[in-house]
């Protein structure tokens, strides 16, 4: 039986990987309930009601990073639209081609209303919880909830060079870490997401900062990154 003294203790003596990857102990107190996950907003620290001045337009905060690039607004997304999305980012042409083809076909069966695949590869917003991949942070809960406990150990287990970014190594680490047993399909999908992040949204000094991470989840950084490009 662990005595009251243990009980909360986040590092165990005979499990080293706890003591390497540690846990913001003190997240409680600068976050209200950060183990309660926000159906609707990003939130951290720094951002307790997420970000501000964005409408969540009564979306999941999975489905609002989705939404991004549903073009045209019907809550539909066509390989097309994913294409569009991504060269709006500022994606190279074949890269968005690639992309934009890969993420429907894996992404689009599993949010169909039926039994019935799309022949045009269609990924229906709606439905976008059912298409959530393994091996990844869990910052989305698998009904698309933002956790912030979750997002918040990105940084507290991984970022050892700068508390609130992260290196190219320690995104690598991070992603070996986070990888669940045999899903070689959720392995492959964080890699390719976390390296294209990084491709496109690194600082001068090749980091990744947690205000950009943040911004992923919710799609403010793919708007903010889309009037970027607009605007030069």
């Amino acid at each position: 039986m662990a005595s009251p003294s243990s009980s909360l203790e986040t590092e165990a003596p005979r499990a080293p990987v706890t003591r390497e990857r540690k846990l913001n102990t003190d997240l409680q107190e600068q976050l209200p309930k950060p183990y309660l996950a926000r159906a609707m907003v990003a939130v951290d620290a720094d951002h307790p009601n997420g970000t501000e001045g964005r409408d969540p337009r009564g979306m999941s905060v999975l489905q609002q990073h989705v939404a991004f690039f549903d073009r045209n607004g019907d809550g539909i997304v066509y390989p097309w639209e994913t294409f569009k999305g991504m060269r709006a980012i500022g994606c190279g042409f074949f890269t968005s081609l690639v992309v934009g083809f890969l993420i429907n076909l894996v992404m689009s069966y599993p949010t169909q209303p039926g039994w019935l695949p799309s022949l045009l590869l269609s990924i229906h917003i709606r439905n976008i919880h059912k298409a959530k991949h393994g091996s990844d942070s869990e910052t989305y809960d698998t009904e698309g909830r933002f956790d912030p406990s979750k997002f918040d150990a990105i940084f507290s287990k991984y970022g050892r060079t700068h508390p609130d970014a992260l290196t190219k190594d320690e995104i690598n680490l991070m992603l070996k870490a986070n990888r669940n047993i045999y899903d070689f399909l959720g392995w492959i999908a964080a890699i390719a997401e976390w390296h294209l992040l990084y491709s496109v949204a690194k600082d001068k000094d090749d980091l990744l900062q947690r205000e950009i991470v943040r911004g992923v989840f919710d799609a403010s950084l793919f708007e903010r990154l889309q009037n970027s490009k607009k605007s030069s």
